[in-house]
């Protein structure tokens, strides 16, 4: 059945489905990680839609997204969009296929440490 995908994208099939069943009517912090920026987006999967996000994309981490010091900057500022937007104690992280390590380790602290329950 998903001998189509690549390893990669099997585990991230896999750990997505299986955080939804774990997590139902949760709100899914689901993150992207590429070789230069960060990106991470509060998901709605009920009404299925995006509640909140922040990325090193913005004009405001103008390069500063490739390490681990941007990442932290990224999760300070998702944290206080999600106080501000009140969703601090329904939500889950989806790292995905990435490993907790590094980048996406330092945003989800970051995020912890700026309010969110997660």
């Amino acid at each position: 059945m998903l001998k189509h995908l690549s390893t990669e994208e099997r585990r991230k099939l896999v750990t997505r489905v299986a955080l939804k069943k774990k997590n139902p009517g949760k709100i899914r912090l689901s993150v992207f990680r590429s070789g230069r920026h960060i990106e991470i987006q509060a998901i709605d999967d009920v009404k299925g839609h995006t509640v909140c996000s922040a990325s090193s994309k913005e004009k405001d981490f103008k390069g500063k997204g490739w390490n681990v010091a941007g990442a932290e900057l990224v999760g300070k500022t998702f944290a206080e969009r999600m106080v501000k937007a009140k969703l601090t104690d329904n939500c889950y992280f989806d790292r995905g296929a990435y490993r907790y390590h590094g980048r996406v380790k330092a945003l989800c602290e970051a995020i912890r440490a700026g309010g969110v329950r997660i």
